[in-house]
């Protein structure tokens, strides 16, 4: 288990270094001037542009720029948002706990619901509640994310009257903080429904579909051979089994959350890293889009780190390298 976790921890190493290089690379390889994408004023000079770049170090080589990139990043200077002009890693911090409020909620949710349904789906195969708990999932599942929640907000606004826009209400003074949570959840409720509806399909049909593929193996028809239960089987052999497919799912799940919804936290105007990313793109803001691909690949690479460790502790196979 230790040289394994050793390999890990290697491999992590340079998967991040070559995620720093990978950001370095495309986004110097996008059009358009920086300084002219930063001060956006035709009276700038030769001799002004010159003294920004020198200022922003864009004078430099590229190698030397390189390093001086990814001392600065190590350090948690991720530069200067060209649209905001504050420190990207101020900016993403803020926005990067929006998200979280929002989706990690809404993944375990959805992790929960999938899993149960899956698993009954694989229990009942083939009767009535196996093809509507598929049929069900695959219709949340090939849902476009923006006419589920345009739907919910149309339903807000004629019956539920939730609120559909936003974290709070602007220029209210809470009397407390039970208050402003109690505001946080109402606000909080129309995405949270939308991304665990998207979101649950998936894990819903890879349950169910693992679970009817573990079905068919031999050491399941042994149990049987034995005299074990349905019920045993289906509790200590199957589910035990299916933990492996279910585990790196989650961690790809987990992962990407901290890149945010786009598309709901946009339709919703939930001010988290998805509408982070929309706004940075729209307003060609490199150096935030830079940074935000940075958290976003880092964050993936160590869920699925994390996930490949937990691999290793439940299925000796792995960390003995399928020997």
């Amino acid at each position: 288990m230790f040289s394994y976790l050793i390999r890990k921890i290697f491999s992590t190493i340079i998967s991040i270094l070559l995620i720093f290089t990978l950001a370095f690379i495309m986004f110097r390889l996008l059009p358009g001037d920086p300084i002219s994408l930063m001060f956006r004023d035709p009276r700038l000079n030769k001799d002004q542009v010159d003294y920004l770049m020198r200022v922003f170090g864009l004078d430099k080589p590229l190698w030397e720029q390189y390093f001086i990139y990814i001392i600065n990043a190590l350090r948690g200077n991720l530069g200067i948002s060209f649209y905001y002009k504050q420190p990207v890693s101020g900016i993403l911090i803020e926005r990067l706990v929006n998200t979280l409020i929002l989706l990690i909620p809404s993944t375990i949710c959805s992790i929960l619901l999938g899993v149960v349904t899956g698993s009954i789906s694989a229990w009942k195969k083939n009767n009535f509640i196996d093809k509507f708990i598929s049929g069900f999932s695959l219709v949340l599942y090939t849902l476009p994310t923006y006419w589920l929640g345009g739907l919910l907000i149309i339903l807000s606004i004629y019956f539920l009257r939730l609120p559909v826009t936003g974290m709070y209400n602007y220029g209210v003074q809470y009397s407390g903080l039970i208050d402003k949570i109690a505001d946080l959840l109402t606000h909080m409720l129309l995405p949270f429904v939308t991304l665990t509806l998207v979101s649950y399909g998936s894990f819903t049909m890879i349950t169910r579909s693992a679970l009817v593929d573990i079905s068919t193996e031999d050491f399941v028809k042994a149990s049987y051979a034995i005299g074990y239960s349905e019920k045993r089987i289906f509790m200590r052999v199957l589910l035990k089994n299916v933990s492996l497919p279910i585990l790196s799912m989650s961690a790809i799940a987990i992962g990407t959350s901290v890149a945010g919804a786009v598309l709901t936290e946009t339709v919703f105007a939930w001010p988290g890293v998805g509408r982070l990313i929309y706004d940075a793109v729209m307003n060609r803001d490199y150096p935030l889009l830079q940074g935000s691909f940075l958290i976003i690949s880092i964050s993936v690479v160590l869920a699925n780190t994390i996930a490949d460790l937990l691999y290793g502790i439940l299925d000796p196979r792995v960390r003995a390298g399928g020997q």
